[in-house]
C-alpha cells in the first residue's frame, strides 16, 4: 500500500470533489439563502417545508389514518414540528432511514406582559431563548416575527421589518463616553437579560401623554388586538439581516439562523428528492432543541413513537424491531475551526471550513458527560455507503475536551434503540445573530444524506 493510502489528512471539497460538483454547491445555495430568509423562526420554516412537500405531493397525515406503501406523507405538530415520510417497499420491520433536525434558533422573545415607557421611549420587556450572548443582539437592526392568539379563537401572524418599507426595532446600547465601568466586566455581564429591553415607539398619545398608549392604538389599528392578547402571543425579536454571500469569492453565507436550518434543509431536500421507493424515509424537523428538547414539539416528546408505531401497526410489523433496525443522523451543526481563537479548538479533530459535512462521534462535555456516542459498525457503514458516491467528509468535536461541550437531539433518538450519529455543516460565529457556512460544506450535507437515504 502507498504511503499516500496509509495516511489521512482533510482535503477541501475543491481538492476532492469534481468542478461540477462545486458549480452545483452555489446553485443549491440559491434555495437555501431563501429559506433562510422566509424561514426566520419554527412556525415560518415549517409553514416553508410543508409547501415544499406538498409540491413534491406528499400529503398531510393524521394520527389514526390508513398508510399503505408508497404513501407519501407529512404530520404537521402544532405549527413548530413536522414528520415527513414516504413509505418504502420493503417490509417495515426492516427499519426507518431517519434524519431528524432541529428549525429553533436562538432569540430573543417577548414576556407575557412585554409593553411599557420610560424616559420618553417606549419598549418590549423580554426572555432570551437559547444560549446567546447577550452583548451581540444591542445596536442591531430586528425585526418582529410570531402569532398573536386572541380569545375569541383567532390566530394572527406578525411580521414587521423584514420588508424594506417596513419599520425595524433595537435594543439600546451604553456610548462609550459613559462605558468605563461597563467595560471592566466579563463579556457575559456587559449586557443583562433584563437589559434587553426593545425600542418599539417614541411619540406620545392622549391626554397623559403615553407613548405606551401610542404603540397599543397602532397595534390596534394594525392587527385589532388589545394589551391583554399580549397573553396569549408568542412573539420573538430576530436579526433582520437577510442571508448573503460572504468573501470575494462568494463561497460562503452569512445569515441569521444556520443552526440548525443549514442541516434542516438538506435533510428536507435530500428525503423531497429521493426517488428511492425501497426504504421507508423519514425526516424530522423539531422545535425547542436550542431550550432541551422538551414540551410536546421538542424531541423528547414521544410523538416520533407514536408514529413509528402507526406506521409498524399499519404495515403489519412490530414496533420494537422497527426501532432496533432503523438508522438515523441527527442533523446539527458542529463549530468549525477558527484561527482567530485557535486557542479553544484541537485542531487535528475539529472541522475545517470547505472540507464538507462533518460526523461526530460523540457530543457532551468534559468525560463525554450527556451524550450518544456511536457505534464503530454504524460509522463503518456510513464510510462505506458515503465512499460509493464519493462525498467528501470529515470527523469533529465541539473544541477541546475541557473547554468545549454542547448536546444535539441525538440521545433523545439512540434511547429508542435506535443508531444514531450526529451529522452536520461547520459554522463560523455559531449562535450570534450572523453565522457563518460554506456553500459545498451544505451540498456536501445534502449529499451525504441522499446516500444515507438511498443505499
Amino acid at each position: 500500500m502507498s504511503n499516500e493510502k496509509l495516511t489521512y489528512k482533510k482535503k477541501t471539497v475543491y481538492e476532492n470533489a469534481d468542478k461540477a460538483v462545486c458549480d452545483f454547491a452555489f446553485d443549491y445555495a440559491e434555495g437555501y439563502k431563501r429559506y433562510l430568509d422566509g424561514g426566520k423562526t419554527e412556525r415560518e420554516a415549517l409553514k416553508l417545508s410543508v409547501a415544499m412537500a406538498e409540491a413534491k405531493g406528499f400529503k398531510e397525515y393524521r394520527l389514526g389514518d390508513k398508510i399503505n406503501v408508497g404513501d407519501k406523507l407529512y404530520y404537521n405538530n402544532r405549527g413548530k414540528n413536522l414528520f415527513v415520510f414516504s413509505v418504502g417497499t420493503e417490509h417495515i420491520n426492516n427499519g426507518i432511514r431517519m434524519t431528524a433536525a432541529h428549525i429553533d434558533a436562538p432569540r430573543i422573545d417577548l414576556k407575557q406582559c412585554p409593553l411599557y415607557e420610560d424616559g420618553g421611549m417606549a419598549f418590549f420587556k423580554t426572555h432570551y431563548y437559547g444560549g446567546i450572548r447577550k452583548y451581540q443582539w444591542v445596536a442591531i437592526p430586528l425585526a418582529l416575527h410570531g402569532v398573536i392568539a386572541t380569545k375569541d379563537g383567532k390566530v394572527i401572524d406578525v411580521c414587521v421589518g423584514e420588508d424594506e418599507n417596513d419599520p425595524l426595532f433595537y435594543i439600546n446600547d451604553l456610548l462609550p463616553h459613559l462605558g468605563r465601568e461597563q467595560a471592566k466586566l466579563p463579556l457575559s455581564e456587559g449586557i443583562k437579560g433584563e437589559q434587553l429591553n426593545v425600542l418599539v415607539g417614541s411619540i406620545p398619545e392622549g391626554d397623559d401623554v403615553s407613548v405606551k398608549l401610542g404603540v397599543l392604538k397602532l397595534l390596534n389599528q394594525k392587527y385589532g388586538i388589545a394589551e391583554d392578547d399580549f397573553l396569549s402571543a408568542e412573539l420573538c425579536v430576530v436579526p433582520a439581516f437577510k442571508a448573503r454571500d460572504i468573501g470575494f469569492d462568494r463561497a460562503l453565507i452569512g445569515s441569521y439562523g444556520h443552526d440548525d436550518r443549514v442541516c434542516a434543509y438538506p435533510a428536507l431536500t435530500a428525503l423531497l428528492d429521493s426517488t428511492d421507493t425501497e426504504h421507508t424515509l423519514m425526516c424530522i424537523l423539531a422545535d425547542k432543541e436550542e431550550t432541551g428538547s422538551d414540551g410536546p414539539t421538542g424531541m423528547q416528546c414521544d410523538l416520533m413513537l407514536d408514529i413509528i408505531n402507526e406506521l409498524a401497526r399499519e404495515l403489519g410489523g412490530n414496533a420494537a424491531a422497527v426501532r432496533a433496525n432503523s438508522k438515523c443522523l441527527s442533523a446539527d451543526v458542529s463549530a468549525a475551526y477558527d484561527p482567530n481563537f485557535a486557542e479553544v479548538f484541537e485542531k487535528q479533530n475539529t472541522p475545517l471550513l470547505s472540507c464538507g459535512a462533518v460526523f461526530t462521534k460523540f457530543t457532551g462535555s468534559g468525560g463525554k458527560s450527556s451524550t450518544n456516542d456511536a457505534n464503530a459498525e454504524f460509522i463503518g457503514w456510513l464510510r462505506s455507503i458515503l465512499a460509493k458516491d464519493r462525498v467528501v467528509w470529515q470527523a469533529g468535536e465541539l473544541g477541546k475536551v475541557d473547554i468545549g461541550g454542547g448536546g444535539t437531539v441525538a440521545k433523545y433518538i439512540s434511547k429508542h434503540n435506535i443508531e444514531t450519529i450526529d451529522l452536520g455543516v461547520p459554522v463560523i460565529s455559531m449562535h450570534a445573530p450572523y453565522e457563518v457556512i460554506a456553500k459545498v460544506d451544505l451540498y456536501e450535507t445534502y449529499r451525504a444524506i441522499c446516500a444515507f437515504y438511498r443505499y
